[in-house]
């Protein structure tokens, strides 16, 4: 120490020569808050014939990068194409893993008849991805397979390889795991003669535990998990990474998005399950694409918003399948889903898919009570960033302070400026009303410790307008 008011970290009290000697203090230097740039982190199955080992986390930037990483038509390729179709600035981790020893691949049969009568065109679509053959009149169904096969050879990128057998087509997921299950398959056929029909995708079992995967970049800061199985399994995982990264010890706050296609009650009972403030289920009924590419997707355009407090309302989600109109959700389904944990889709003008309103799957309480403190996404998002900006500014200030009886003040000061800033950005309000609930205070027992109280008045999105119209005549 030097004088009351003036201390110094590197000329020491002690110094006896003459001169005249300065130091740079930077401790004051940064006045703003800190970036909110989002990292997002994806854990997709690989095949054999990428390049990059299992459990080994790599930055991805490209739909080609990932398909040599880890092997066209893998579960982490499609993830990452979705991802980067999604918003192509995004910062990605992508993490892969090996199919389970024991899992099994799912398949499906394509059984065509004939013969052709006419000549035309036979396709499979395999989720959103048709594949057309020529046909011509006499062909067999043997012959019709057989050039339905070698055409879906060609399209490296499809989850699922094909064979040809006496006038069938049986196509089989790249992946083994019920993953492969939710692979959609159709047909179209104007060959008259021929008929051509697909079964669904069934008789996939066992995914990957994705547990070592969490492992490998727990400490990786990532903001965002994709889920790429949205299953029971997977989200209890995930849970379990995210109540451990985000805590108040690592206070590294993280959320996990997920995506589901099928009906409202299998995913009202999903999130039910996960009922988890730091999950947002994005739900695309009726969707072709997989639920690790709605996910994917998802977790893109939440990165793509910095601002913790901005609703994502209407936000696109470029890359994602227009859902045939008996699929598409009625505003009840949407009012139904939104209170039991899911965040819906709906087709906007031009056909674009977007965001009705992102919130996560929390609703009860421990004690099964109806609980809207963590409803909306942004609310931890919020809370995320401002205890980043609180955090941060104190290990700035702060690094080697003393603890005497002027010092709860001084760390109350820079508390509250913090408050002020993120309510100039209308992160936080109402910090004046709030002013004298900022508390620093010694602890009672640990001599060496400073405890705070912040409130904070998290920002919350308009949602809702309502207007009464008067008629005057």
């Amino acid at each position: 120490m030097a004088s009351p008011n003036i201390s110094f970290d590197q000329i020491p009290s002690s110094i006896r020569k003459p001169g005249k000697y300065f130091e740079f203090n930077t401790k004051l230097a940064v006045r703003t808050l800190p970036g909110n740039l989002q990292r997002v982190v994806a854990i997709g199955q690989r095949l054999a014939s990428g390049t990059q080992p299992a459990l080994v986390s790599v930055d991805v930037f490209s739909d080609e990068q990932a398909a040599l990483l880890f092997g066209r038509g893998s579960y982490a390729h499609l993830m990452a194409q979705a991802a980067i179709k999604a918003n192509p600035y995004l910062q990605l981790t992508v993490i892969a893993v090996d199919d389970a020893e024991a899992g099994i691949a799912a398949t499906a049969d394509v059984t065509i008849t004939g013969p052709a009568t006419s000549a035309g065109v036979v396709s499979l679509v395999v989720g959103d991805v048709r594949t057309d053959v020529a046909v011509s009149v006499a062909d067999t169904p043997a012959i019709i397979a057989t050039a339905l096969a070698a055409a879906l050879a060609k399209q490296p990128n499809l989850p699922v390889t094909a064979a040809a057998n006496q006038g069938k087509v049986t196509a089989t997921a790249r992946h083994k795991g019920a993953a492969g299950n939710a692979i959609k398959l159709s047909t179209l056929c104007t060959v008259e003669g021929v008929t051509v029909a697909a079964a669904a995708m069934a008789g996939g079992q066992i995914d990957p535990d994705i547990a070592p995967a969490l492992a490998v970049v727990v400490n990786g800061g990532h903001n965002i998990v994709i889920d790429p199985f949205a299953t029971q399994a997977s989200l209890a995982a995930i849970r379990t990474h995210l109540d451990f990264v985000s805590g108040p010890r690592e206070q590294r706050g993280a959320i996990c998005a997920w995506g589901w296609p099928n009906s409202l009650s299998t995913g009202i009972a999903l999130a039910s399950a996960n009922n988890n403030g730091r999950t947002s289920c994005g739900w695309h009924r009726g969707s072709i694409k997989l639920p690790c590419q709605i996910a994917a997707a998802y977790a893109a355009v939440i990165a793509s918003e910095e601002d913790p407090a901005r609703p994502l309302n209407t936000l696109p989600l470029a890359g994602l399948d227009v859902t045939p109109i008996d699929q598409r959700t009625s505003i009840t389904e949407q009012e139904n889903a939104l209170y039991n944990g899911l965040s819906p889709f709906e087709i906007g003008p031009g056909d674009v898919v977007q965001i009705v309103r992102s919130i996560t799957t929390y609703t009860k309480d421990p004690q099964g009570i109806d609980d809207v403190s963590l409803l909306d996404l942004t609310t931890i998002r919020t809370l995320d960033y401002a205890r980043k900006a609180y955090r941060e500014r104190i290990a700035l200030r702060f690094p080697r302070e003393k603890l005497s009886e002027r010092t709860p003040e001084k760390v109350r000061s820079e508390l509250l400026d913090v408050s002020y800033k993120l309510e100039e950005l209308e992160i936080l309000e109402a910090v004046d009303a709030n002013k004298d609930g900022h508390v620093v205070e010694r602890d009672s027992q640990d001599v060496n410790r400073l405890n705070a109280k912040i409130p904070v008045d998290v920002v919350n999105g308009l949602h809702v307008f309502a207007g009464r119209i008067d008629l005057l005549l």
